[in-house]
Order: structure tokens, then sequence, then C-alpha cells
């Protein structure tokens, strides 16, 4: 059984005057440790099939399989547990809480889970550790740079041990020589912690680590074959 299976899945937004259908048909299976790049240009579904993956968004048609599980058919009280528990978000603007410090930011996700706040405190450290801000724990999102808050967010990701990580567009506010610094991070702990990242994403330096290269193109995969 893979990690995730996506079944023909279909999305329709109906907000519109004219019906938009986002994705189409869309059929996929992705394994454990992969890194992953969804791309294509703007409006071809990426962020739409990312939202769907994680259960972010619910399908028009279609199902969407995590480890046995099929998210489609969860209520929304038990897609959001399972989601806590079992998938990492990485998004493109950080979503970090302002009023919260690197360490605290960190801890929320544990919070939630009901972890006691010894063992919270600890893991945010090691997390923060292991994204090289051991000497920012204590730091407010508008007091680090965007590469900064971006790995504080991907610490924040891993902090409930998930299944996968989803990051939507992870190095777009970044500049070149810190997306490649947050990319070899995430190509470190994808080994490490043989954790399966997927990214959604428009950007070369991304697409050249990626190992698997799933093209979309109007909603449909146009191609999905092994990084060069």
């Amino acid at each position: 059984m893979s990690l995730i299976e996506v079944n023909q899945l279909d999305k329709i937004y109906n907000t519109t005057a004219v019906p938009v259908q986002a994705i189409k048909q869309v059929t996929l299976k992705v394994e454990k440790q992969e890194f992953t790049a969804i791309v294509g240009p703007s409006g071809s579904g990426k962020t739409t099939l990312l939202n769907l993956i994680g259960g972010l968004d619910k399908p028009t048609a279609g199902n969407v399989v995590i480890d046995g599980v099929d998210i489609s058919t969860l209520r929304s009280g038990k897609l959001i547990d399972y989601r806590l528990h079992n998938i990492g978000f990485v998004f493109q603007a950080y979503n970090l809480i302002p009023v919260f410090t690197a360490r605290e930011n960190v801890e929320f996700i544990m919070l939630l889970q009901g972890v006691p706040k010894e063992k919270r405190s600890q893991r945010a450290l090691e997390l923060l550790t292991a994204v090289g801000l051991q000497n920012r724990v204590d730091t407010r999102p508008s007091r680090l740079s965007g590469g900064q808050q971006q790995r504080v967010a991907v610490a924040r990701a891993l902090a409930s041990r998930p299944a996968f990580v989803l990051a939507d567009e992870p190095t777009a506010n970044l500049d070149s020589v810190t997306a490649e610094s947050l990319l070899d991070l995430m190509e470190e702990l994808n080994g490490k912690y043989q954790m399966t990242f997927i990214f959604s994403t428009h950007d070369q330096k991304v697409i050249k680590r990626a190992r698997r290269v799933v093209t979309l193109e109007d909603g449909s995969i146009k191609s999905d074959v092994p990084a060069a």
C-alpha cells in the first residue's frame, strides 16, 4: 500500500457564474520518503491538489487515501484531528503566530495534541536546533528574516511527527541563497527522518532537487517522471 493514493480526483468550484474545474481526474500514488515536486503554470491546479491531499479542501469526486485511511469520508472534527496528527504543512506565507516566539510557534501543534509542557518544550528546542535556530528560540517572527521564519515553519511542520509534509511554494519569498539553504535542510530531514516531502512549486531550484516531478496542466497530470 502506498503512503498516499489519489484516485480519480475532481475539484469543481461553483463560486462564480461559470463553474471552474480546478482538478480533473487526477490519479497519483506517493511512496514513503519521496521528495516530489508538483509543477505547472499559474492556475494549473498545484495548490488545489496539495490542499486536497492535505484535507484542507474536499474533492467534488474521487478520494484521497493516506496510509489506508480515506480522508475524503472523514467528518470535519475527525478530519481536523487526522491532519493534526498526520500531516505537516509549510505555507508560502509562513503562517506563524506573531505574538508567539519561535519555540512557542513550534510547540503550538503539540499543545493542541495534548503533549505535556516539558516534552513539547524539549522537542521544540530539538527541532529548532535541527533547523539552525537554536539561538533564536525566544525570538518573535517580526524579528526573524524570511528565511528564518520559513525554518520555524519547517520545524513546526515536523513537530507532530507527521507521515508527510506538504510545502506550498516554500521558496517563493526567499532569495536564492536562503532558498538553497532551506532545500539543503529539507533534503537532510528527508534522509534523517525518512520524511516524505511534496512540493507545489514553479521554482527551478526546487525542481532540480526533486527526485520526481509531476506536471499539471489545466488541472490534469501532463507528465509524471523521475527527475533528470
